[in-house]
């Protein structure tokens, strides 16, 4: 018989004991947990009433977090449960009511290795200045592959990182380097806000959680130019659309001097998606990486984005760079993925489909 879920903690127990990424609350529908990218119900419990929607949700929420959901209606915090995990929560409301979406952050940070990130992502943890960007949809990864380089850049580099994060979802320990993490909210007012004055507080590397608008997007690239190493996130599902994003932020009479700016100061974008495996569970991690080279860096300044796609298939072998579907490929050729699951995940379907369709005839 199912029962009143009263406990959010012994929801996300039960969420983590599953494998789950992510917990969902709504009002009329049992408790969801998010597994392998599909929402599953818990079925061991009831639909949530209203009130039992908001008594899980402000279990573990502070006064101060309340007051801002009631002014605001939604409201971004993260929280950690002794020997369990950290949680990213964004709790809003719907239709009058409460309504809030959980997900796991590890205490521990996974390796590279585990992850599945190629070996050349490892290299944006030695660069000394410049932008790297991390982008994808929602839930693709991105916090945990920028954590993963920050841990590395962490254990090997003596140097001050600054993170700006709304909310603040892996934490470090200081090693070699020494962290300091800020949230929105509680420890600064916005992320342009942060940016404005952090070259006073003498970073080395900084990492800004979101850049959501132009004051943010201008100030991470003038602190790149000013010699400091910046990563940040971008909701965006390739190279090409990440660098035309951040040029179109601008107004047009600056965008000729932005793609000037970008040429010069960008590193790398990696963009990320998380394919279903075809065998297991579990999800596998498909990665497009550009490295400007001199012609992508003269494509950026000329405004012709297009061509960047055969300019990365070009550099391949001087700098390691690969496309969104060499890396879907390559996942379909090791027996990770499925051939549907490669053709959905592709955002050009016809190229990738001729490479698979002569795959399977070399192996016919």
């Amino acid at each position: 018989m199912a029962k009143v879920a009263k406990d959010l903690v012994e929801l996300l127990e039960l969420a983590l004991d599953r494998n789950a990424s992510d917990l969902h609350i709504t009002v009329g529908a049992k408790p969801k947990i998010r597994i392998d990218g599909e929402l599953i119900d818990i079925d061991e419990y009831e639909k949530l009433t209203p009130s039992d929607a908001q008594n899980l949700c402000y279990g573990v929420m502070t006064e101060i977090q309340k007051k801002k959901l009631e002014a605001s209606y939604d409201v971004d915090f993260s929280f950690g449960i002794s020997k369990l995990s950290r949680f990213r929560a964004n709790v809003y409301i719907q239709r009058g009511t409460v309504a809030g979406a959980f997900r796991a952050i590890p205490y521990d940070i996974p390796p590279f290795e585990k992850l599945g990130i190629p070996p050349v992502v490892q290299r944006f943890a030695l660069l000394p200045k410049g932008i790297v960007l991390v982008t994808g949809p929602t839930g693709s990864g991105k916090s945990t592959t920028l954590a993963a380089l920050i841990d590395k850049i962490n254990m090997e580099r003596k140097v001050h990182i600054i993170t700006i994060e709304d909310p603040i979802e892996f934490t470090y320990s200081h090693h070699q380097a020494l962290i300091d993490q800020r949230e929105i909210g509680s420890d600064v007012e916005t992320f342009a806000s942060a940016l404005k004055h952090i070259v006073r507080q003498d970073p080395d590397i900084i990492l800004v959680g979101e850049m959501r608008d132009l004051e943010t997007i201008q100030a991470a690239i003038t602190t790149a130019e000013t010699g400091h190493l910046v990563f940040a996130t971008l909701h965006t599902n390739s190279a090409p659309e990440t660098i035309n994003r951040v040029i179109d932020v601008f107004p047009p009479n600056q965008q000729s001097q932005v793609r000037t700016q970008l040429s010069v100061s960008l590193q790398g974008i990696v963009t990320q998606t998380l394919i279903k495996r075809k065998n297991e569970r579990g999800r596998a991690l498909a990665m497009e990486v550009l490295i400007p080279n001199a012609a992508i860096r003269n494509l950026i300044r000329e405004n012709k984005v297009p061509q960047i796609y055969s300019a990365m298939q070009m550099g391949q072998a001087e700098t390691g760079m690969i496309t969104m579907n060499q890396s879907i490929l390559n996942l379909y050729k090791k027996g990770f993925i499925s051939y549907e699951s490669a053709m959905s995940a592709s955002l050009d379907k016809k190229a990738l489909q001729r490479e698979l369709d002569k795959f399977k005839y070399s192996k016919a």
